[in-house]
């Protein structure tokens, strides 16, 4: 008996249950407009701001590129004056190095003297050992035989399979004498000159990413327009940005 009864009181009639929905229902409703309603009329304060503000937050200043100016002191493959130069930061024993060697002869084949090829020792010791003395025995080259002799030793570099004890071979494969490459090589008279230049070329690097390796390539253009390129890239990366430069 009492469990029938506890039973009854619990149930809800439909019609009261249908009074309980409509007004859940009106509730619901008058809230969800309340809530417009006072967005609107600006009571509610909205910080419409804010998805602005969090982006820029999040994004970094633009670097400013530390570039040293190019002097008749660089090795310049093409004319000072050209109105687009291409400042190449390199080891000449990196495999990206040598494979980007070959984009940038063609670079300079198809746009002539348009373009310069400049080209600033950038050593990596901790990945090759013998980097900067292959740096030194390009500077050794140039003794000898001006920026020809230079030019002529890093294109045959490029080519792979030269080290530091096949490098004076390579230096009479240009047209060098082998016993005076190697007592320029012998003698470290470069030595100075490639720790400044490798130097150098890190703080360039890193103004441009602390992470960048080689090669590491700034194309300069009018008014000091200043593009990096860090890596071995396609033909096209560096044509495209060479011909806007052009068209100004």
């Amino acid at each position: 008996m009492s469990n029938q009864q506890n039973t009854s009181q619990t149930k809800i009639s439909p019609k009261l249950m249908f009074v309980l929905g409509l007004v859940s229902a009106v509730a619901i409703v008058s809230l969800i407009g309340f809530i417009v309603l006072l967005a609107r009329g600006g009571k509610i304060k909205i910080d419409d701001t804010a998805g602005d503000q969090q982006p820029n937050q999040a994004q970094e200043e633009p670097k400013e590129i530390v570039l040293k100016d190019i002097t008749k002191e660089d090795h310049i493959r093409g004319t000072i004056d050209a109105p687009v130069k291409i400042v190449e930061y390199s080891d000449l024993l990196c495999p990206f190095c040598q494979r980007h060697h070959a984009t940038m002869k063609q670079l300079k084949e198809d746009y002539g003297d348009k373009i310069a090829w400049v080209y600033r020792h950038f050593p990596l010791p901790s990945l090759h050992p013998t980097a900067p003395k292959m740096a030194e025995g390009a500077e050794c080259a140039a003794e000898l035989n001006g920026e020809d002799g230079f030019w002529a030793l890093a294109d045959k570099i490029s080519e792979g399979n030269v080290s530091l004890e096949t490098l004076a071979d390579a230096a009479v494969a240009i047209g060098l004498d082998k016993d005076k490459f190697q007592e320029c090589l012998d003698s470290g008279k470069y030595a100075d000159k490639i720790q400044a230049a490798a130097q150098d070329s890190l703080i360039t690097a890193q103004s441009v990413d602390p992470r960048v390796g080689t090669p590491l390539n700034i194309i300069l253009g009018p008014d000091d327009q200043k593009i990096p390129l860090a890596g071995a890239y396609p033909i096209e990366a560096f044509k495209e940005a060479i011909d806007a430069m052009l068209a100004q």
